[in-house]
C-alpha cells in the first residue's frame, strides 16, 4: 500500500529552495536512505515531511487516514537532549503525548506501549534508571523506543548513529534494519554512512541543488548519479 508520495516538491527556508524536484512514493514497508552532500537539504526535507517547515512548491501526500502527528521522528540528538533530567521510561513514554489530547495523564495502553518498546530495543532493564546517565548508545535506543511509541507505523531519522563509536553503530543500524523487516515499519533515514545506506536500505534518495534521484539500492548503484556519489566505475561490486 502507498504511505507517502512526493511530486516535483522543493523545500527550503524562507521561500527559497535549497533542494529542488523531489518525487517519489514509499509503500508501508519501505526502508528510505536520504543521502548527499552537506547543505544539500537533506534535514530540510525531513522537517518538511513533518510539516515543521512548509514546502517550497510541489505536493506532498499521505495515504487516507494516516495522520502527520503519526510519525515517529528521532532528529539529531544535542548536549540538550543528552542531560535530559527524566528516568528512561519518562522519556519513552512521552512519545504518547500526540495522542493524549486533552487528557492530562497516560493511559495503561500507553504505558504498556512504551514497555513493549523498551523491551523490543533491548532497554527495558534501564527504566527507572536516569536517561542522562546512559551511554550515548543506549540513549539513541531511549529516543528510538520514544519515536516508535508516537509512530504509526512510520519512522523518520536524521543521523540516528551520529557520534556512535562503530561496534554501537553497526548494531543501531542493524536494530533499525530488524524493526523494518520484523515489525513492518516503514523507515525514511538521512546519514552520510554510504556503506550502511547500500546495505541496509531497499530504496535511496539522493538530493542536490540541481535534483534528486529516487530508486532502489540496485537502480542507485548502477546510476549516474550513483557511480559519481560513490565514486564507482561501471560495472565495480558494491
Amino acid at each position: 500500500m502507498e504511505l507517502l508520495s512526493l511530486k516535483n516538491v522543493s523545500v527550503g527556508y524562507d521561500g527559497k529552495a535549497v533542494a529542488e524536484n523531489i518525487s517519489f512514493s514509499l509503500n508501508s514497508g519501505d526502508y528510505l536512505c536520504i543521502i548527499g552532500e552537506n547543505g544539500a537539504g537533506k534535514s530540510t526535507l525531513m522537517k518538511t515531511l513533518l510539516s515543521l517547515k512548509a514546502p517550497v512548491s510541489g505536493e506532498i501526500r499521505f495515504a487516507d487516514g494516516f495522520l502527520k502527528t503519526q510519525i515517529g521522528y528521532l532528529p539529531q540528538q544535542t548536549d540538550v537532549q543528552k542531560d535530559f533530567p527524566a528516568t528512561v521510561f519518562e522519556v519513552a513514554l512521552s512519545g504518547c503525548l500526540n495522542e493524549c489530547g486533552l487528557r492530562p495523564f497516560y493511559s495503561k495502553a500507553q504505558k504498556e506501549k512504551a514497555k513493549m518498546w523498551l523491551e523490543r530495543l533491548d532497554i527495558l532493564q534501564y527504566r527507572k534508571r536516569s536517561y542522562r546517565a546512559l551511554s550515548g548508545g543506549q540513549q539513541q535506543r531511549v529516543l528510538l523506543a520514544r519515536a516508535l511509541c508516537a509512530a504509526n507505523g512510520l519512522i523518520l531519522l536524521d543521523e540516528p548513529a551520529a557520534g556512535l563509536d562503530p561496534i554501537v553503530t553497526k548494531n543501531m543500524y542493524e536494530l533499525i534494519k530488524s524493526l523494518n523487516e520484523e515489525s513492518g515499519v516503514t523507515v525514511i533515514m538521512v546519514s552520510h554512512d554510504l556503506a550502511a545506506a547500500m546495505k541496509y536500505a531497499s530504496h535511496i534518495l539522493q538530493i542536490s541543488r540541481s535534483g534528486a534521484f529516487f530508486g532502489t539500492v540496485s537502480e542507485y548503484r548502477n546510476s549516474a548519479e550513483g557511480l559519481s556519489f560513490l565514486g564507482k566505475e561501471v560495472g565495480d561490486d558494491a
